[in-house]
């Protein structure tokens, strides 16, 4: 097997253009309403861990399926990265054999679409460079629980996203130690490992997704995440890394990565994943779901059923500003009749990390409608209202996120 040259190139810190384009689709908005404070518990029987995230914390967790597992809301914590065994899980497919992960480094992985195409291991793959960035990391369908139509899919509410450190080369890096990006390449495309159940066109199932070539400066091939070896549940033992773009997009276990003329046929590419108007299915027309939208929302304190001491109170969150750097966040005490600015506490650690913010409130006994809203170095402010859509993507409206606070 062919081996690669070591190179000393950096990764250039480089920023692009503004990818989400779910704003501009015109869309009936549903009439305002406030969410009250969700922790994500249930009077339901909790469901166990699925084995290959048994590791998790499941006092943290919410498990919807054995595919899907939220973080509640009461447990973001006040700490710049998630730790790992509270970050959420979505998988498209059910992962691999746990077995791939027992030998990392032999992981095989095919690159084409470059000048000199070639299949390589992991092993192989660190020594070309290192890097780490820490984002974001969301589902496209993380506020899904607050759409009234019910989409299908998983309700989420704020517990689809997480903030972690992924370690791994540069693929620009990649690139460049094969010869180059071949002409007329438009996008980044990643297949992912799972298996393909037999009998089933793989196009239905696939898990491979399509991104624009300019996510080139910022991707990387991980294989660490928080510092540790990346996990199955999480797409070890090799994903692709995508700052500022939904999860979707951060193909796990990634077996080929091409860089392609085209989209990806797969249906996950074509007509899921595109934000369409409310009855109107997915097709390849419609915009696809790619960078992340500005957002923030209350993590403390939120817990139903317990009032807050009155006096001097903090409230305390998160936010982000998806495919550009966070600028600012305020919180409103009285469902957005007035804002002031919250002051960010903890480390910045870059532009596709979120923030953890703080605003110090003296609070008399009464009811509270408490609201957050970020706006980003682009100018993006994040909106009241969400944007409806069939699948229930891109939540980003503080209204929805608002809760109401009971003080005593």
């Amino acid at each position: 097997m062919p081996v690669f040259q070591p190179q000393s190139d950096a990764l250039r810190a480089t920023r692009r253009q503004a990818l989400w384009t779910g704003g501009g689709l015109a869309a009936l908005v549903a009439a305002p309403g406030v969410a009250l404070a969700d922790t994500g518990k249930s009077e339901a029987p909790a469901k166990a861990l699925p084995a290959y995230a048994r590791w998790k914390n499941a006092d943290a967790m919410i498990v919807h399926s054995a595919n899907t597992i939220e973080l509640r809301r009461d447990h973001f914590g006040q700490g710049s990265v998630t730790p790992t065994d509270y970050l959420y899980v979505r998988n498209n497919l059910n992962p691999p054999s746990e077995d791939i992960v027992k030998d990392p480094d032999a992981w095989v992985i095919e690159i084409s679409g470059v000048a000199n195409p070639m299949r390589t291991t992991l092993g192989e793959l660190k020594r070309l460079g290192l890097t780490s960035v820490t984002m974001v990391l969301q589902c496209s369908g993380n506020g899904r629980g607050y759409f009234p139509h019910k989409p299908s899919g998983t309700q989420w509410r704020e517990g689809a996203a997480g903030c972690v450190t992924f370690t791994g080369v540069p693929l620009k890096v990649v690139a460049e130690a094969l010869g180059g990006v071949a002409g007329g390449a438009k996008y980044i495309t990643g297949t992912g490992g799972e298996t393909i159940p037999e009998g089933i066109d793989p196009k239905t199932v696939m898990v491979e997704r399509s991104v624009p070539l300019a996510a080139l400066d910022d991707a990387i091939l991980a294989w660490e995440l928080n510092g540790e070896p990346l996990p199955l549940a999480h797409g070890g033992p090799l994903r692709m890394i995508v700052p500022g773009y939904m999860g979707v997009n951060n193909i796990k276990y990634i077996k080929h990565l091409a860089f392609t003329a085209e989209q990806s046929p797969a249906k996950i590419q074509q007509s899921s994943y595109r934000f369409t108007p409310v009855g109107t299915k997915g097709n390849p027309g419609a915009p696809s779901l790619w960078a992340v939208p500005v957002n923030s929302w209350l993590t403390s304190p939120v817990q139903q059923g317990k009032p807050v001491k009155a006096g001097r109170v903090q409230l305390v969150g998160v936010a982000f500003g998806g495919a550009h750097p966070i600028k600012g966040v305020e919180v409103s005490t009285d469902g957005g009749k007035t804002w002031a600015a919250a002051q960010w506490f903890g480390a910045d650690l870059g532009p596709f990390a979120w923030r953890n913010f703080v605003l110090a409130v003296d609070l008399k006994p009464g009811t509270y409608q408490v609201a957050t809203r970020a706006s980003n170095a682009q100018g993006e402010v994040q909106p009241r209202e969400r944007v409806e859509n069939e699948r229930g993507y891109n939540n980003n409206s503080w209204l929805d996120r608002s809760i109401e606070l009971v003080v005593a």
